[in-house]
Protein backbone atom coordinates (compact mmCIF):
# COMPACT_ATOMS: atom_id res chain seq x y z
CA UNK A 1 0.00 0.00 0.00
CA UNK A 2 1.51 3.31 -1.00
CA UNK A 3 1.02 6.67 0.62
CA UNK A 4 1.86 10.07 -0.77
CA UNK A 5 3.47 12.61 1.52
CA UNK A 6 5.14 15.65 0.00
CA UNK A 7 3.69 18.70 1.69
CA UNK A 8 1.05 19.86 -0.83
CA UNK A 9 0.88 23.64 -0.80
CA UNK A 10 3.20 24.49 2.04
CA UNK A 11 2.54 25.46 5.62
CA UNK A 12 3.90 27.92 8.15
CA UNK A 13 4.65 31.56 7.54
CA UNK A 14 7.46 33.62 6.10
CA UNK A 15 10.02 32.81 3.48
CA UNK A 16 13.40 33.79 4.77
CA UNK A 17 15.90 35.58 2.58
CA UNK A 18 18.96 33.33 2.84
CA UNK A 19 18.79 31.71 -0.58
CA UNK A 20 18.37 33.68 -3.80
CA UNK A 21 18.15 30.80 -6.26
CA UNK A 22 15.89 31.66 -9.19
CA UNK A 23 13.54 29.33 -11.07
CA UNK A 24 11.87 31.21 -13.90
CA UNK A 25 10.29 34.27 -12.33
CA UNK A 26 10.41 32.80 -8.83
CA UNK A 27 13.01 33.36 -6.14
CA UNK A 28 13.36 30.28 -3.93
CA UNK A 29 13.47 30.50 -0.14
CA UNK A 30 13.42 28.01 2.71
CA UNK A 31 12.24 24.40 2.58
CA UNK A 32 8.65 23.99 3.79
CA UNK A 33 8.40 20.23 3.64
CA UNK A 34 10.14 17.14 2.33
CA UNK A 35 8.81 13.76 1.26
CA UNK A 36 10.27 10.64 -0.33
CA UNK A 37 10.11 12.01 -3.85
CA UNK A 38 9.65 15.77 -3.50
CA UNK A 39 10.79 18.85 -1.66
CA UNK A 40 8.49 21.86 -1.21
CA UNK A 41 10.08 25.31 -1.02
CA UNK A 42 8.73 28.74 -0.26
CA UNK A 43 9.16 31.08 -3.24
CA UNK A 44 8.25 34.59 -4.32
CA UNK A 45 7.17 35.74 -7.77
CA UNK A 46 9.67 38.55 -8.44
CA UNK A 47 7.24 40.27 -10.83
CA UNK A 48 4.05 40.25 -8.74
CA UNK A 49 5.68 39.76 -5.27
CA UNK A 50 3.16 36.95 -4.68
CA UNK A 51 4.23 34.16 -2.29
CA UNK A 52 3.95 30.61 -3.65
CA UNK A 53 5.05 27.08 -2.74
CA UNK A 54 7.08 25.16 -5.31
CA UNK A 55 7.10 21.36 -5.28
CA UNK A 56 10.45 20.23 -6.69
CA UNK A 57 10.90 16.73 -8.08
CA UNK A 58 14.17 15.19 -9.26
CA UNK A 59 13.62 13.72 -12.75
CA UNK A 60 16.15 10.93 -12.25
CA UNK A 61 14.49 9.89 -8.99
CA UNK A 62 11.02 10.02 -10.62
CA UNK A 63 12.17 7.81 -13.51
CA UNK A 64 14.04 5.40 -11.22
CA UNK A 65 10.93 4.78 -9.11
CA UNK A 66 8.63 4.65 -12.18
CA UNK A 67 6.70 7.66 -10.88
CA UNK A 68 6.30 9.53 -14.17
CA UNK A 69 2.70 8.34 -14.66
CA UNK A 70 1.78 9.41 -11.12
CA UNK A 71 3.35 12.87 -11.55
CA UNK A 72 1.58 13.39 -14.88
CA UNK A 73 -1.71 12.37 -13.25
CA UNK A 74 -1.16 14.74 -10.34
CA UNK A 75 -0.53 17.64 -12.75
CA UNK A 76 -3.51 16.69 -14.96
CA UNK A 77 -5.70 16.46 -11.86
CA UNK A 78 -4.72 19.85 -10.48
CA UNK A 79 -5.30 21.48 -13.89
CA UNK A 80 -8.90 20.24 -13.69
CA UNK A 81 -9.59 21.66 -10.24
CA UNK A 82 -10.22 25.22 -9.18
CA UNK A 83 -12.07 25.43 -5.88
CA UNK A 84 -11.71 27.65 -2.78
CA UNK A 85 -11.09 24.57 -0.61
CA UNK A 86 -8.39 23.01 -2.80
CA UNK A 87 -4.76 24.14 -3.04
CA UNK A 88 -4.40 25.78 -6.45
CA UNK A 89 -1.71 24.93 -9.00
CA UNK A 90 -0.46 27.95 -10.96
CA UNK A 91 2.00 26.44 -13.42
CA UNK A 92 4.50 23.66 -14.11
CA UNK A 93 8.09 24.19 -15.24
CA UNK A 94 10.99 21.85 -15.95
CA UNK A 95 14.76 22.00 -16.27
CA UNK A 96 17.07 19.22 -17.49
CA UNK A 97 17.08 17.60 -14.06
CA UNK A 98 14.02 18.92 -12.15
CA UNK A 99 10.23 19.33 -12.38
CA UNK A 100 8.77 22.39 -10.62
CA UNK A 101 5.07 22.51 -9.69
CA UNK A 102 4.06 26.03 -8.58
CA UNK A 103 1.31 25.95 -5.96
CA UNK A 104 -0.70 28.34 -3.84
CA UNK A 105 1.18 29.12 -0.61
CA UNK A 106 -1.01 28.22 2.36
CA UNK A 107 0.16 29.81 5.61
CA UNK A 108 -1.88 28.17 8.38
CA UNK A 109 -0.19 24.75 8.49
CA UNK A 110 -1.73 21.27 8.53
CA UNK A 111 -4.98 20.43 10.28
CA UNK A 112 -3.03 17.46 11.69
CA UNK A 113 -0.67 19.83 13.56
CA UNK A 114 -3.62 21.73 15.01
CA UNK A 115 -5.04 18.53 16.52
CA UNK A 116 -1.61 17.25 17.59
CA UNK A 117 -0.83 20.47 19.48
CA UNK A 118 -4.27 21.50 20.78
CA UNK A 119 -6.15 18.21 20.95
CA UNK A 120 -9.67 17.57 19.71
CA UNK A 121 -11.82 20.33 18.24
CA UNK A 122 -15.19 21.51 19.47
CA UNK A 123 -18.01 20.10 17.39
CA UNK A 124 -18.90 23.46 15.79
CA UNK A 125 -15.32 23.91 14.59
CA UNK A 126 -15.08 20.29 13.40
CA UNK A 127 -18.38 20.77 11.54
CA UNK A 128 -17.00 23.87 9.79
CA UNK A 129 -13.93 22.01 8.53
CA UNK A 130 -15.99 18.95 7.60
CA UNK A 131 -18.37 21.08 5.52
CA UNK A 132 -15.44 22.59 3.65
CA UNK A 133 -13.88 19.15 3.15
CA UNK A 134 -17.13 17.70 1.77
CA UNK A 135 -17.55 20.71 -0.56
CA UNK A 136 -14.02 20.20 -1.92
CA UNK A 137 -14.34 16.43 -2.26
CA UNK A 138 -17.78 16.62 -3.88
CA UNK A 139 -16.42 19.18 -6.38
CA UNK A 140 -13.42 16.93 -7.19
CA UNK A 141 -15.77 14.01 -7.79
CA UNK A 142 -17.92 16.16 -10.11
CA UNK A 143 -14.72 16.69 -12.16
CA UNK A 144 -14.01 12.95 -12.20
CA UNK A 145 -11.17 13.22 -9.68
CA UNK A 146 -10.81 10.86 -6.68
CA UNK A 147 -8.19 11.93 -4.11
CA UNK A 148 -7.53 8.51 -2.48
CA UNK A 149 -5.28 9.80 0.31
CA UNK A 150 -7.48 12.11 2.40
CA UNK A 151 -6.13 12.57 5.94
CA UNK A 152 -5.50 15.56 8.25
CA UNK A 153 -1.86 15.76 7.08
CA UNK A 154 -3.14 16.57 3.58
CA UNK A 155 -5.57 19.26 4.78
CA UNK A 156 -4.00 22.70 5.08
CA UNK A 157 -5.46 25.90 6.52
CA UNK A 158 -4.96 29.42 5.23
CA UNK A 159 -4.51 32.53 7.41
CA UNK A 160 -8.31 32.82 7.76
CA UNK A 161 -8.79 29.21 8.83
CA UNK A 162 -10.15 28.14 5.43
CA UNK A 163 -9.43 24.48 4.71
CA UNK A 164 -7.45 23.56 1.58
CA UNK A 165 -7.15 19.98 0.33
CA UNK A 166 -3.62 19.24 -0.89
CA UNK A 167 -1.41 16.47 -2.27
CA UNK A 168 -3.13 14.81 -5.22
CA UNK A 169 -0.17 12.45 -5.74
CA UNK A 170 -2.34 9.31 -5.43
CA UNK A 171 -5.45 10.72 -7.11
CA UNK A 172 -7.32 8.89 -9.87
CA UNK A 173 -8.85 10.25 -13.06
CA UNK A 174 -11.79 8.84 -15.08
CA UNK A 175 -9.46 6.95 -17.47
CA UNK A 176 -8.31 4.80 -14.54
CA UNK A 177 -11.84 3.52 -13.93
CA UNK A 178 -12.13 0.04 -15.46
CA UNK A 179 -15.00 -1.41 -17.47
CA UNK A 180 -16.67 -2.56 -14.25
CA UNK A 181 -16.93 1.14 -13.26
CA UNK A 182 -14.47 0.67 -10.39
CA UNK A 183 -10.91 1.58 -9.44
CA UNK A 184 -8.50 -1.25 -8.61
CA UNK A 185 -5.28 0.28 -7.25
CA UNK A 186 -4.82 -0.29 -3.52
CA UNK A 187 -3.44 2.96 -2.13
CA UNK A 188 -3.89 5.45 0.68
CA UNK A 189 -2.95 5.55 4.36
CA UNK A 190 -4.03 2.39 6.26
CA UNK A 191 -5.91 4.05 9.16
CA UNK A 192 -7.98 6.17 6.73
CA UNK A 193 -8.58 3.65 3.96
CA UNK A 194 -12.02 2.14 3.19
CA UNK A 195 -12.57 -1.64 3.62
CA UNK A 196 -13.35 -2.15 -0.08
CA UNK A 197 -9.98 -0.62 -1.06
CA UNK A 198 -8.13 -3.24 1.02
CA UNK A 199 -10.38 -5.97 -0.38
CA UNK A 200 -8.76 -5.93 -3.85
CA UNK A 201 -12.08 -6.45 -5.66
CA UNK A 202 -12.46 -2.92 -6.99
CA UNK A 203 -14.00 0.14 -5.36
CA UNK A 204 -15.98 3.29 -6.08
CA UNK A 205 -13.51 6.19 -5.71
CA UNK A 206 -16.17 8.59 -4.40
CA UNK A 207 -17.33 6.21 -1.67
CA UNK A 208 -13.74 5.39 -0.68
CA UNK A 209 -12.99 9.12 -0.35
CA UNK A 210 -16.13 9.58 1.74
CA UNK A 211 -15.00 6.85 4.16
CA UNK A 212 -11.74 8.79 4.66
CA UNK A 213 -13.78 11.95 5.32
CA UNK A 214 -15.70 10.05 8.01
CA UNK A 215 -12.46 8.98 9.68
CA UNK A 216 -11.22 12.59 9.52
CA UNK A 217 -14.42 13.88 11.16
CA UNK A 218 -14.01 11.31 13.95
CA UNK A 219 -10.36 12.36 14.48
CA UNK A 220 -11.26 16.06 14.56
CA UNK A 221 -13.85 15.54 17.29
CA UNK A 222 -12.19 12.71 19.25
CA UNK A 223 -8.52 13.66 18.99
CA UNK A 224 -7.64 10.04 18.14
CA UNK A 225 -8.27 7.52 15.34
CA UNK A 226 -11.40 5.29 15.23
CA UNK A 227 -9.29 2.36 13.93
CA UNK A 228 -5.85 1.91 15.44
CA UNK A 229 -3.79 -1.24 15.94
CA UNK A 230 -0.02 -1.80 15.95
CA UNK A 231 -0.53 -4.90 13.77
CA UNK A 232 -1.70 -4.14 10.21
CA UNK A 233 -3.87 -7.26 9.87
CA UNK A 234 -5.57 -6.51 13.20
CA UNK A 235 -6.19 -2.94 11.94
CA UNK A 236 -7.73 -4.23 8.69
CA UNK A 237 -9.94 -6.62 10.67
CA UNK A 238 -11.35 -3.64 12.62
CA UNK A 239 -11.84 -1.63 9.42
CA UNK A 240 -13.62 -4.53 7.66
CA UNK A 241 -16.13 -4.75 10.52
CA UNK A 242 -16.23 -0.97 11.15
CA UNK A 243 -15.34 -1.88 14.72
CA UNK A 244 -15.20 1.49 16.47
CA UNK A 245 -16.92 3.33 19.33
CA UNK A 246 -17.83 7.02 19.40
CA UNK A 247 -16.75 8.79 22.60
CA UNK A 248 -19.53 10.02 24.92
CA UNK A 249 -19.00 13.71 24.07
CA UNK A 250 -20.12 13.23 20.44
CA UNK A 251 -23.62 14.62 19.84
CA UNK A 252 -26.30 12.23 18.59
CA UNK A 253 -26.18 13.98 15.18
CA UNK A 254 -22.42 13.42 14.89
CA UNK A 255 -22.72 9.77 15.95
CA UNK A 256 -25.46 9.11 13.39
CA UNK A 257 -23.50 10.78 10.61
CA UNK A 258 -20.22 9.00 11.34
CA UNK A 259 -21.98 5.64 11.55
CA UNK A 260 -23.65 6.34 8.19
CA UNK A 261 -20.33 7.16 6.56
CA UNK A 262 -18.23 4.43 8.21
CA UNK A 263 -20.50 1.74 6.85
CA UNK A 264 -18.40 -1.28 5.78
CA UNK A 265 -20.92 -2.10 3.02
CA UNK A 266 -20.20 0.29 0.10
CA UNK A 267 -23.58 -0.47 -1.51
CA UNK A 268 -25.42 1.24 1.37
CA UNK A 269 -23.07 4.24 1.79
CA UNK A 270 -24.49 7.55 0.61
CA UNK A 271 -22.33 9.72 -1.73
CA UNK A 272 -20.75 12.99 -0.46
CA UNK A 273 -23.36 15.10 -2.24
CA UNK A 274 -26.20 13.17 -0.58
CA UNK A 275 -28.92 15.14 1.15
CA UNK A 276 -28.66 12.70 4.04
CA UNK A 277 -25.35 14.25 5.03
CA UNK A 278 -26.56 17.82 4.54
CA UNK A 279 -29.78 17.32 6.50
CA UNK A 280 -28.36 15.12 9.21
CA UNK A 281 -25.29 17.10 10.14
CA UNK A 282 -25.13 20.51 8.52
CA UNK A 283 -28.64 21.31 9.75
CA UNK A 284 -29.24 19.09 12.80
CA UNK A 285 -32.50 20.93 13.59
CA UNK A 286 -34.03 19.33 10.46
CA UNK A 287 -33.59 15.76 11.75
Amino acid sequence: MSSSRSGGGGGGGGGGSGSKTRVGRYELGRTLGEGNFAKVKFARNVETKENVAIKILDKENVLKHKMIGQIKREISTMKLIRHPNVVRMYEVMASKTKIYIVLQFVTGGELFDKIASKGRLKEDEARKYFQQLICAVDYCHSRGVYHRDLKPENLLMDANGILKVSDFGLSALPQQVREDGLLHTTCGTPNYVAPEVINNKGYDGAKADLWSCGVILFVLMAGYLPFEEANLMALYKKIFKADFTCPPWFSSSAKKLIKRILDPNPSTVCPPSSLHINLLYFFPSLE
